[in-house]
């Protein structure tokens, strides 16, 4: 019967929880509460942990709360039950798109459509990269350097097409490049 409600529980929070994890604690806690599964001092104590542990802090979450509630299976289940619901959807989306590319393949309005999608997402991420753009997190003129560089890198595939430009943009080697740099330069 706990399996039943854990997997219930965090189903319904992965399928209704939108806005990341730190907008689903409060779906966590009424679900915890509902079921007096822990006490509210471990809720904040599981929150705390869910904080400092890599990964999504929603996902962390719900492990540990099955953890406490049902041990390693309860983890697992609860684990599995809040990512179910988006995987089904992602596969949803990715099934209807290859399906539809399929069907509308050379249909002029389609790759339109899709070519205008392209400058929706960059915009998204210009938009979020400008909201990082404060002066606590650029505090010199190298920070605003090395923004350049890993932006250029970025385009660069687009504009120069070949094998040294695609591996130069790889978005991990970026990361690491700019961690490297970031860490020599600011130490």
């Amino acid at each position: 019967m706990i399996y039943l409600q854990l997997f219930l529980s965090f189903f319904k929070i992965g399928l209704f929880g939108f806005g990341g994890g730190l907008a689903i604690l409060s779906l966590i806690e009424m679900e915890v509460e509902q079921y007096g599964w822990m006490t509210q001092q471990e809720f904040v104590d599981i929150v705390a942990v869910s904080q400092v542990t890599p990964g999504p802090i929603g996902i962390n979450c719900a492990t540990y709360v099955g953890y406490t509630v049902a041990g390693i299976w309860g983890s697992v289940l609860s684990t599995c039950a809040i990512v179910l619901p988006s995987l089904i959807i992602m596969l949803s989306i990715c099934k209807a798109y290859f399906w539809l590319q399929k069907r509308f393949q050379g249909n002029p309005y389609f790759e339109q459509t899709l070519r205008m999608l392209r400058f929706t997402v960059i915009g998204l991420v210009a938009s979020a990269a400008l909201l990082l753009m404060k002066p606590t997190t650029f505090i010199d003129s190298i920070s605003w350097v090395i923004f350049a560089l890993v932006a250029i890198f970025t385009i660069l595939p687009n504009l120069v097409k070949n094998k040294v430009t695609e591996w130069l943009s790889h978005p991990i080697l970026l990361i690491i490049l700019a961690g490297v740099a970031g860490y020599f330069i600011y130490r």
